[in-house]
């Protein structure tokens, strides 16, 4: 991300379990397995934005949901919780790729790039009868310092894209992986999926 941008500030954010918004932190995953929340069943899961905050989250988090990798993690993601009403953003999304799609087996070959087990990837991929996730794959950018946002009412529940009522300015962020790791690993998101959107 260019120091010269003149798109430094950043009000929309997508909401992903906090122990997933860790991985991605860390690299250890680059992209994530997408159906919608309950306030979007009629429409689904969109991506309509180039760019986002990672909004942690912890409703509906489950470790048996997880692959065993991160489900371990999960006690240790509650009790770094901030304080109720609290969210903690410290990280910036690029889009880098999407895919739509609509054969199961096929998610099978990504496993290691996304934290989710099979069952709940199965799961999110019957959902309301409708066969078919968006894969999403992101670069993550660390912002320079962490951001503890009040939580309003209008940010909870189900949903995934949150428009935050102050903007966080991203000047600054620095990638957790560099370039040629990501294009490896977006590769091979490919290989196994097909062309993106």
């Amino acid at each position: 991300m260019s120091e010269t941008s003149v798109d430094t500030l950043e009000r929309t954010a997508l909401k992903e379990w906090a122990v997933l918004c860790d991985a991605l932190a860390r690299g250890e995953i680059v992209a994530m397995v997408r159906k919608g929340g309950i306030r979007e069943q009629r429409a689904g899961f969109a991506v309509r934005h180039d760019r986002f905050l990672l909004y942690p989250t912890y409703f509906h988090e489950k470790a048996g949901e997880l692959q065993p990798r991160f489900a371990s993690r999960v006690g240790d993601s509650m009790e770094r919780r901030p304080p109720e009403g609290i969210i903690r953003v410290a990280h910036v999304a690029e889009v880098v790729a999407v895919w739509h799609v609509r054969e199961l087996e096929r998610l099978r070959a990504i496993e290691r790039e996304h934290g989710l087990a099979w069952p709940a990837v199965v799961s999110r991929f019957e959902y309301r009868g409708k066969p078919e996730v968006r894969v999403v794959a992101v670069r993550v950018l660390a912002l320079p310092e962490v951001h503890d946002v009040a939580e309003t009412r209008r940010y909870q529940g189900c949903v995934s894209w949150v428009e935050l009522d102050d903007a966080i300015d991203v000047r600054g962020a620095r990638p957790v992986l560099d370039d040629e790791t990501l294009a490896r690993r977006t590769s091979a998101v490919t290989e196994a999926l097909g062309d993106a959107e």
